[in-house]
This record gives C-alpha cells, structure tokens and sequence, in this order.
C-alpha cells in the first residue's frame, strides 16, 4: 500500500481554498475519490506516476466541483429507477447516527439473475446521470446480494431468499423508513 498526495486547488471555483489530500493506495489505478461534499478528483495516474513524482503532487490530477443532489434525493432517485425496472419490496432506510459511514441504505428484490444485474446497473446509470459515482460493487457475478458503494448511500439489490435471510430491515429495524414515493422527484427530471 502506497500513499498518495493529491493537490487539490479549488481557487477556480471557491476563493483561496487549496489542499493536500491523501489516499491510501490500494489498486494499480485510482480513478475517483470523494473529498468533500460534491468534490470528487479524478486521476489519470497510475502507481508508477506517483512513484516517479516522489512525494510531489500528482500532477495530472484534475478537479471536479459537482453539486450533487442530496443524499436523500439521491436515495429516492435510486428507489423509483428500482420501481421503474420492476423491483420489489423497495425500502430505503435512514441510517444516519445508526451507522458511521452511510445515510441511507437503498433495498431492492429482483426475481432474476437478468433483473438483479438490470436493476444494478440501471441504478448506477441514473446516479451518474446527475453526478454521482459508485465507488465499489460487490456480489455481481453471484447475483444473489448485489451491494453497491456510493460513498453516503448503499444500494442492496437481493435475490427473494437472500433478502428473507439476511432481513436487513429487521437487522436495521431502529432506522427509520424513508416514504421515498413521496419525496420530491427525480434531480434529472
């Protein structure tokens, strides 16, 4: 694992706000990384860029300054495509002062391997469509739990039996329900 330090100069667009920021460097290429409310940076470089520039910043790193929608727009964004791609059983739970790296958590059943990978990537279009990136999936190729990272949402795409299983609705019954059919429409829309 390898540290990198990115200099994130944000004059262009907030005044005198310049940085350093440090990832732990884990792959052979980082694309994304999440620094801030609506701030994501987007590399270019690859391991051995870094290694060549010796603790400099990295120098073909650019800035992106994104006003996402909320978290929570975002989190009904991902339930109504999940509706819309015939999904079943939709939640959307409010994990915010429950878990330390979430807001929502985002619950879906599909009937099919094809439905399960259609709603997976059908939600991750629609995040992109206004900025987001999904910054990790998991359980893809077994298509039974599909979990997708979106840094403050968590979107769970199961199979029938493997949501009755794992019933994280009953794991995280203390969080409260979103009434995400009745929230405010799509930020694309």
């Amino acid at each position: 694992m390898q540290k990198l330090a990115v200099f994130v100069d944000e004059t262009h667009s907030s005044g005198d706000d310049s940085r350093y920021v440090s990832w732990d460097f884990f792959a052979s290429s980082l694309q994304t990384a999440a620094i801030g409310s609506g701030i994501r940076v987007l590399l270019s470089g690859t391991q051995a860029d870094a290694e060549e520039q010796k603790g400099e910043p990295l120098s073909n790193a650019t800035i992106t300054k994104t006003t996402l929608p909320s978290p929570l727009q975002r989190a009904c964004l991902a339930a109504r495509t999940a509706r819309d791609q015939k999904g079943k059983n939709i939640l959307v739970l409010d994990m915010k002062g429950l878990h330390p790296l979430y807001d929502f958590f985002i619950l879906a059943t599909g009937s099919s391997r094809r439905q399960l990978h259609n709603l997976a990537e059908e939600i991750d279009s629609r995040l992109q469509a206004v900025g987001d990136q999904r910054i990790g999936i998991e359980g893809y190729q077994s298509s039974k739990w599909i979990v997708q990272d979106y840094t403050d949402l968590l979107v769970h795409v199961f199979d029938p039996a493997t949501r009755e299983y794992y019933a994280l609705e009953e794991l995280w019954a203390d969080a409260p329900r979103i009434d995400w059919e009745n929230q405010e429409e799509d930020p694309v829309d």
